[in-house]
């Protein structure tokens, strides 16, 4: 999916960025990659340096169903019956969430003829919840979701991934 948005509503500012540094689970200092990777923070510039904000802007997100395949982990993986971790770990279902999001982005690509995509926007300082908020969509941050087979009750456990695309300032 991918909706057009006005660039004032774009939430965005330096201090996103340093979320990367925020302590998660198993790691203790952040995300391994920031200051490392030439496309994670501090390395990055704002949005505002990256996309032309005199020009259309979308927001391109696609919905994925993670319940319903960390169901199926649950189902084919007995021996994680104590582990619910283990059915919702990304490693296991963000490579078909990605291939998704990239028929997603081609379609905006085609049908509104954008010339540059973020992928990250939260390494541009984007508040990516805000964002969402936005249009209308609110996003959910316990992790991993509470699974709960009764009424299959997991099917409302999803997630989204989330570019920008627009044109960048240097086209």
């Amino acid at each position: 999916m991918f909706k057009q948005i006005e660039p004032e509503k774009i939430p965005y500012n330096w201090g996103i960025q340093s979320l990367c540094k925020l302590k998660y689970y198993k790691h203790p200092h952040g995300c391994p990659n920031h200051g490392v990777r030439e496309d994670c923070p501090p390395n990055q510039p704002l949005i505002n340096e990256v996309l032309d904000f005199e020009k259309e802007i979308y927001v391109i997100y696609t919905k994925f169903k993670v319940g319903k395949f960390a169901e199926r982990m649950r189902l084919d993986h007995l021996e994680w019956s104590e582990h619910p971790r283990q059915w919702y770990n990304p490693r296991r279902w963000q490579p078909r969430a990605r291939k998704l999001h990239r028929n997603d982005l081609t379609e905006a690509i085609e049908k509104t003829g954008l010339t540059k995509i973020v992928l990250s926007p939260e390494a541009q300082g984007v508040n990516v919840t805000e964002l969402m908020k936005n249009i209308g969509i609110s996003l959910k941050w316990g992790w991993p979701p509470e699974h709960i087979v009764e009424n299959q009750k997991y099917l409302n456990n999803t997630v989204y991934l989330v570019s920008l695309g627009g044109h960048g300032l240097d086209a």
